[in-house]
C-alpha cells in the first residue's frame, strides 16, 4: 500500500474510515463536499459502506481499493464515498434496503452507485477485482456503469426516481392500522419458531447460524405466560438447549469469554471470529434470564465470563464500552501485514501438548479439527469447543491450564479493536451489567453500568438541549443520535434504576423520552422514524421495525414507554405505546417472526403487571425478587418521587418490608422471605 497517498478520510475519527485514509482511491466521507463534487463534475457517486471489523471489507480493500488501476477507474468516473455503517446506520439502512430489494440479499461491504441526487441505481455487496465466484469483476462493473452513465443517463435517472418511490412504499409500516394485535399473534409466532427449530443442534434454521437474542427474549416471556402448558415448556426448552449448544461450541470463546458473531455451520462450531459489543450485551442477558428460571449455575457462569470479557478487553479507562474486535488477526508477528480469520484464537496440537486432558475435552486433534475449510485458513489448527460436558471437578482441575493458556494467547498480536463508543450499543451493555449486578449480586457489574452511564451522559449528552450524540472517539463526540441511541439509553437507565434505585435515572430517562418523541415520533400515524426530520442527504425517512442482530429502535422505544408508564402511571407514555402498537400492528400480525422484540412489548402491554416496593434496607428481600424471572414486574424503593402509589409505604415492625402490588393495588406488606415467595408465586390476575 502506498502510505504516501492521503485522501479526504484522513481527518475522520471512525476507525473504519481511518483504515481507508491512505488508499489510492480518492475517498470522501458522506457529506456536502462529496455531493458538491458529484453535482459539479456530473459524476455518479460510488458509495462503499462497511465497518472496521468486517472480514470481507478488508478483502475488498486489499484486492480493489489498494489496486492502483482500479483506484484510477474509480477516481476518473465516480466520486468515491466511504461510510461507517456503525456511525451512520441511517445511510446504511436506506441503501441496504435497496440492495436487498434489488438483489435478494445484502451484507458488507455494501457497494451502491448513486446519482448526484443520492438516488441508488445499481448495487451489490462484495465484488472481486476480476470475474470469479460467479460474480462479475469490479473493474468490469465500473466500466459498464460509467458507459451507461454516459449513454443512458435519462433511463438511469428515471429508474432511480422509481426506485425511491418503491422503497418508500416498501418501508412503510405495512398498511392501514388493524387495531391492537392480540395474544393470538404470540401463539402464531411461537409455532413459527417451533417449526424453524433445529432439534439436533439448537438454534433456528440452517447454517449459517446467528444467535439473534431477540428470539430468546420472546420465547422466555412466552414460557412464563403459562409455564405449566406443554407448548410454553417447549419454548423454554428450545431456548435453554440453544444457549447451551452455543456456549459449548466454537462460537463461544472458551478461554477468554464472550461470543463471536455467528457460526458458519449448523452446530455452532466454526465461527466468524469478530466480536461485537451488541452480541455480548444481549447474550449476557439471555444467559442471566435462563439462570433466573433454572437456577442452573452453567448459565450464570457463561453470563459472568461474557461480562468479565467486556470489562477486561472492551472497556474505555473512563467507563464507556468499545464497539468490536476484528475477525482477522496477525498470523506471524514477523509478517504483520499477513492476517487470517481467527488467527488469535486457534491452536495447533503441539501448542497444547503440555495440557493433554484439556486438549482432549476441548476437541483438539493432532492434524486440526476443522474438516470443512474452503479457504484453508484452519489447516492443522484447532478451534476450541467442548467435546464433552464439564463437571464441577473438571472445571476446577482446568483453572490453572486455562489461566496459563490465556496468558500464552495474550502474547499473540490481538485483533484490531474498534475503539469508538456508540451510545446505542453502550445502552445495551449498561442494561446487561445492571442486570448482571442484580441477578449475580456482583458490585463490580453495578459499578461498570454506573460508570458507562456517566460516561455517555457527561460526554455525549446535553441536559440543557436534550440532544444526545451517537459516537465518541479520541476526545470527540459527534453525529446527532438516532432513534436507537435514545431508545437503548432510556432502556439502560430504567434497568439501572432497578439496580441502584437512584431516582435520577428515571428523571433522565423521562427527559430523554420527551426528546425522543419530539425528534422521531410520528404524531399522526404512530410509531417512530429512525431519523429526525430535516436531513436533506437522506432520500428516505424510514420506520425501522426489523429485530435482527440488534432489536429495532421501535421495539425498544415501545418497551421504554410501557415501562415508564408502569413506573410513573402517566397516561402520556401509555397512549404513545398504544399508538406505536396500532401503527405497527399490520407488521406484527403479518410478519411476527421478523419482530420478536416487538412481541416482547406486545406481551408486556397485554399482560398483567406487578410492582414490588421495598421499604427499608431489605437486601435479602430484594435478592429473592432478583433471583426470579419476573419480566412484567418492576422493583422500586419506597419513597421514589415519581411513584405516587408508594408514598405511604413504610417498614412494618421496624423490619425491611416488601409490598407486592398488581396494577398499584397492594397485598398486605410482608417482611419474611417465605411470605414474599408465596406472593410472587401467585398467579397474576388477567
Amino acid at each position: 500500500m502506498n502510505t504516501q497517498v492521503t485522501n479526504h478520510l484522513a481527518s475522520e475519527k471512525s476507525p473504519y474510515l481511518q483504515q481507508h485514509a491512505h488508499n489510492p482511491v480518492d475517498w470522501y466521507p458522506w457529506g456536502e463536499a462529496a455531493f458538491d463534487k458529484s453535482r459539479s463534475e456530473d459524476k455518479p457517486i460510488f458509495l462503499s459502506v462497511g465497518y472496521s471489523t468486517c472480514h470481507w471489507c478488508h478483502v475488498m480493500e486489499r484486492e480493489s481499493f489498494e489496486n492502483e488501476q482500479l483506484a484510477a477507474l474509480l477516481n476518473r468516473w465516480f466520486v468515491p464515498v466511504k461510510v461507517d455503517r456503525e456511525e451512520r446506520p441511517d445511510v446504511d439502512r436506506i441503501y441496504m434496503t435497496f440492495v436487498q430489494a434489488s438483489t435478494g440479499s445484502g451484507g458488507w461491504p455494501m457497494s451502491v452507485f448513486l446519482t448526484p441526487e443520492l438516488k441508488p441505481f445499481f448495487g451489490g455487496t462484495y465484488f472481486p477485482p476480476d470475474n470469479r465466484y460467479g460474480r462479475p469483476g469490479f473493474g468490469a462493473i465500473l466500466e459498464r456503469i460509467a458507459e451507461a452513465w454516459r449513454n443512458e443517463r435519462g433511463r438511469i435517472v428515471q429508474s432511480s426516481g422509481h426506485v425511491i418511490a418503491q422503497l418508500s412504499q416498501y418501508t412503510s409500516a405495512g398498511g392501514p392500522s388493524t387495531g391492537m394485535p392480540d395474544k393470538a399473534v404470540l401463539d402464531s409466532a411461537f409455532q413459527h419458531f417451533r417449526r424453524m427449530y433445529d432439534s439436533a443442534h439448537g438454534g433456528f434454521g440452517s447454517a449459517p447460524k446467528f444467535p439473534r437474542p431477540v428470539v430468546f427474549n420472546f420465547l422466555l416471556r412466552y414460557y412464563v405466560r403459562s409455564p405449566s402448558q406443554e407448548a410454553n415448556q417447549e419454548a423454554l426448552d428450545m431456548t435453554l438447549e440453544t444457549l447451551r449448544a452455543m456456549a459449548n461450541g466454537g462460537m463461544h470463546d472458551q478461554l477468554g469469554g464472550g461470543f463471536h458473531r455467528y457460526s458458519v455451520d449448523e452446530r455452532w462450531f466454526v465461527p466468524h471470529f469478530e466480536k461485537m459489543l451488541y452480541d455480548q450485551a444481549q447474550l449476557a442477558i439471555s444467559y442471566l434470564e435462563a439462570f433466573q428460571i433454572t437456577h442452573d449455575p452453567f448459565y450464570a457462569k457463561v453470563a459472568r465470563s461474557t461480562l468479565d470479557y467486556v470489562l477486561r478487553d472492551m472497556t474505555h479507562p473512563e467507563g464507556g464500552f468499545y464497539s468490536a474486535e476484528d475477525a482477522d488477526s496477525v498470523i506471524d508477528p514477523a509478517n504483520p501485514k499477513e492476517k487470517g480469520e481467527g488467527a488469535f484464537y486457534i491452536w495447533t496440537a503441539a501448542e497444547l501438548k503440555d495440557y493433554p486432558r484439556f486438549a482432549s475435552i476441548y476437541g483438539v486433534d493432532e492434524h486440526g479439527n476443522v474438516s470443512e475449510d474452503p479457504h484453508e485458513e484452519f489447516t492443522g489448527k484447532n478451534i476450541l469447543y467442548l467435546r464433552e460436558p464439564l463437571d464441577d471437578a473438571t472445571e476446577a482441575e482446568f483453572q490453572s491450564a486455562r489461566a496459563a493458556l490465556l496468558a500464552i494467547r495474550s502474547k499473540r498480536v490481538r485483533p484490531h479493536l474498534d475503539d469508538k463508543i456508540l451510545t446505542a450499543w453502550n445502552g445495551l451493555m449498561i442494561s446487561a451489567f445492571a442486570k448482571g449486578a442484580q441477578v449475580l449480586d456482583e458490585p463490580r457489574y453495578l459499578e461498570a453500568a454506573q460508570r458507562a452511564a456517566a460516561f455517555v451522559l457527561t460526554r455525549m449528552y446535553s441536559a440543557e438541549s436534550g440532544v444526545l450524540l451517537r459516537r465518541y472517539r479520541d476526545g470527540e463526540a459527534a453525529i446527532s443520535g438516532f432513534l436507537d441511541d435514545y431508545a437503548f439509553l432510556i432502556g439502560a437507565l430504567l434497568d439501572l434504576y432497578e439496580a441502584d434505585f437512584d431516582p435520577g435515572h428515571i428523571e433522565t430517562a423521562m427527559a430523554l423520552t420527551d426528546k425522543m418523541r419530539e425528534l422521531f415520533e410520528d404524531k399522526t400515524e404512530g410509531a417512530f422514524f429512525s431519523t429526525a426530520a430535516g436531513d436533506p442527504s437522506l432520500v428516505l425517512r424510514m420506520k425501522d421495525d426489523y429485530d435482527g442482530a440488534e432489536p429495532s429502535g421501535n421495539a425498544v422505544a415501545l418497551q421504554d414507554l410501557l415501562k415508564l408508564a408502569h413506573f410513573t402511571d402517566r397516561a402520556q407514555y401509555r397512549e404513545a405505546a398504544e399508538r406505536t402498537l396500532r401503527a405497527l400492528g399490520p407488521k406484527i400480525t403479518q410478519q411476527a417472526v421478523a419482530v420478536p422484540q416487538m412481541l416482547v412489548g406486545l406481551d408486556y402491554a397485554l399482560g398483567p403487571r406487578r410492582e414490588v416496593v421495598i421499604a427499608g434496607g431489605g437486601d435479602e428481600l430484594l435478592q429473592h425478587v432478583r433471583s426470579r424471572f419476573l419480566p412484567s414486574t418492576i422493583t422500586l424503593r419506597a419513597g421514589a418521587p415519581f411513584f405516587e402509589a408508594g408514598a405511604s409505604m413504610r417498614e412494618v415492625d421496624g423490619k425491611p418490608t416488601a409490598y407486592v402490588c398488581q396494577n398499584y393495588v397492594c397485598q398486605l406488606p410482608v417482611n419474611e422471605i417465605s411470605k414474599l415467595q408465596e406472593l410472587l408465586q401467585g398467579e397474576l390476575l388477567q
